[in-house]
This record gives C-alpha cells, structure tokens and sequence, in this order.
C-alpha cells in the first residue's frame, strides 16, 4: 500500500492468524496492547491536541465494534442471546467481562459494565475516565446489531478510581 492510498479496514486485513503465527498463536501480552495503544494516543495527542485524539479513538473504536459485531457475532439472536454471546466473546478474547447493569428496551436505554477491561483495568488513579475507544466499540457493535445509532459515554472507570467500567448507552434520536 503506497503512502498516498486511502487505507479502508475490512475484517480480511487480520490475517490468518493460525498460518502466521504457528507457535505463538493468538495470544499476546495485555503489556503489548496497551503499550502500542498509549503510545498512539501520546503522539496523537502532541500532533492533534486531546479533543481530537478521543474523536479519533471514539471513530476508530466505533468501527472495530461494527466489524467484530458482523464478523465474530451471530446477528440473528434476541437481544437476550444477542447480549450472552457477546459477553462470552469478549471474555473468550480477554476484552473484559460485561454485564449489563440496566435495559429499558423500550428506549433502547442500557448500563452495561466491561470488568477487567482490557484498555485500563489496574491503571493507577488520574481522575480522568480513559476507555475512549471503548465508548466507540460498544456504540459500533450496538449500530451493527440494532442498525440505530447510539451515543455511548463511559461514567466509572479504573482511571477515575473505580473497579469496573460503566457505560451508559442511549439510543440517538432521529
């Protein structure tokens, strides 16, 4: 890909994982992770202020969530099934454990809580919520399911001294 292409993600760009990596398999360091992501954010930051840089991770988190709801997920369950599955999933994958707190169906109104959430489960406290990309990826994976738009924001989280992270997730409206 040369530097004046548009790059556009398809769930194909991953790879195959089992051909490419035979004897470390899928599984990585939360360190790694977490490394190659604030790093990102640190230079994103100096280059485009903070403002941008969480638009930037909300967008880029909003289309992992779609992609891996429409790829990883069976859009064809209830919202209960729909709900189990992802929950299993994301703890198959060591993402977090979510558990939804609250639905209201009728709105379209959910508290859901990711624990050992993968972006910052045990960070020391700064007072400030951090799972930006994460905001995106729920609000993605729920558009993908439900094909409505959702504003999600992170109100408890590791970085703002509490034990889980919660999301309050409101349907748009239109």
């Amino acid at each position: 890909m040369g530097t004046n292409s548009k790059y556009n993600f398809v769930w194909r760009d991953l790879g195959d994982i089992e051909l490419g990596r035979p004897n470390l398999g899928t599984s990585t360091h939360v360190l790694v992770y977490r490394l190659m992501q604030y790093t990102m954010r640190d230079v994103l930051e100096k280059h485009l202020g903070p403002e941008k840089t969480n638009e930037i991770f909300v967008e880029s988190g909003f289309k992992a969530g779609s992609e891996f709801c429409k790829n990883a997920l069976d859009l064809t369950l209830d919202f209960d099934g729909f709900i189990a599955v992802l929950a299993e999933t994301l703890e198959k994958f060591g993402m977090g454990i979510l558990r939804v707190e609250k639905a209201e169906m009728e709105k379209l109104s959910f508290v859901f809580t990711v624990s050992e959430d993968l972006d910052c489960s045990g960070l020391p406290y700064s007072g400030v919520a951090f799972c930006d990309y994460d905001e995106g990826f729920i609000a993605g994976i729920m558009h993908a399911y439900t094909g409505q738009d959702f504003k999600v924001k992170e109100v408890d989280c590791w970085g703002t001294g509490e034990r889980t992270c919660r999301f309050n997730v409101e349907q748009v409206s239109k």
